[in-house]
């Protein structure tokens, strides 16, 4: 069943179909963009999230947080901040890049982020947070949007407060991870809640969290009313979920994807050893792996002998011995 939509419009910036990879640690790198380019269905591409006062010192040649190749557009870079002096040099920084969007991470829940002040801990402080806005509005004129949870517990009107606010200070997207601070990815996401902030807000909401697919994607454009949806661990599972979900629930004219899980995972290795110096090949291999395998029914025993392989060419050979068995 095709769901009438229209794309996503945020100033300069056309989202179509309104489909965006999810912001992800260790994930949303060039590898794993350029594949899901491959297959289509994409409209919006983001980064691994930045540390925004590390940013400045990164060399984008080598940092695999930021190598891009030039069919990677339109490209979100993610910002993790806290302190609004280093809005300015980060967004510097990103224009110098050629970013296409800015997004500011608002809800990373990992103890970590939140030690040192940023991700969700930033909607326990909201005055933070405008200023942090205010500041990334008037440094940039590119798209700007922000990603939350839901919060620390279920309050509609500290929620409703925090997302207007948003809205005033010039947030120009809300992308809504429909789970609470400390719910874990088994629990079902709270869809309903992002039909709420759509009933608070003018700008675009877009839902995330539990999209694995294609009915998972229509069930949530049911129940949340989104104007669009973010995919994460679902995307990176099945790279093609996109281009499923932008033909089969949008209606677009996107090629049926022709997946062989052996060649996609094979063309993840040659992506990052093509673009990752050799040391930051392995931890990200281990990732995407991690996921991967959940395609298969004894995928664990992929993941494992990937997971204590203790270089990416040994990790090849275990994974080839695998596929062998597999197929």
């Amino acid at each position: 069943m095709h769901t009438p939509y229209q794309h996503i419009q945020i100033r300069n910036l056309q989202i179509s179909p309104p489909l965006i990879l999810a912001p992800m640690a260790g994930l949303t790198h060039s590898a794993l963009r350029q594949i899901v380019l491959g297959f289509g269905g994409v409209g919006l591409l983001s980064t691994e999230m930045l540390a925004a006062k590390r940013l400045p010192s990164e060399n984008p040649r080598i940092s695999p947080c930021l190598i891009r190749t030039a069919l990677e557009k339109p490209l979100s870079y993610q910002l993790l901040i806290s302190l609004a002096r280093e809005m300015a040099p980060a967004i510097e920084v990103l224009h110098t890049l050629k970013a296409d969007a800015i997004d500011l991470n608002l809800g990373c829940p990992a103890p970590a982020v939140g030690r040192s002040g940023a991700g969700i801990s930033l909607m326990e402080r909201p005055e933070d947070v405008r200023a942090l806005v205010a500041e990334a509005r008037k440094r940039t004129t590119l798209p700007l949007s922000a990603k939350i949870r839901l919060g620390l517990e279920l309050d509609e009107r500290k929620l409703s407060d925090f997302c207007t606010m948003l809205e005033d200070e010039g947030i120009d997207m809300l992308s809504v991870h429909a789970r609470l601070k400390k719910e874990s990815f088994d629990r079902r996401p709270r869809w309903e809640w992002v039909a709420r902030v759509k009933d608070w807000l003018t700008i675009p909401v877009v839902a995330n969290g539990g999209i694995f697919s294609v009915q998972d994607a229509e069930d949530c454009l049911r129940v949340s009313r989104a104007d669009g949806l973010m995919l994460g661990r679902g995307a990176v599972t099945r790279p093609w979920l996109f281009a499923e979900i932008a033909r089969d629930v949008y209606g677009c004219t996107v090629a049926e994807p022709d997946v062989s899980l052996q060649k996609v995972y094979g063309t993840f290795l040659e992506l990052i050893t093509e673009h990752f110096r050799p040391e930051r090949r392995l931890g990200r291999l281990k990732e995407f792996t991690h996921y991967f395998a959940r395609n298969y029914q004894f995928g664990h025993l992929l993941a494992t002998r990937v997971q204590s392989s203790a270089s990416v060419d040994e990790a090849r050979e275990r994974a080839g011995i695998f596929f062998e068995g597999a197929s």
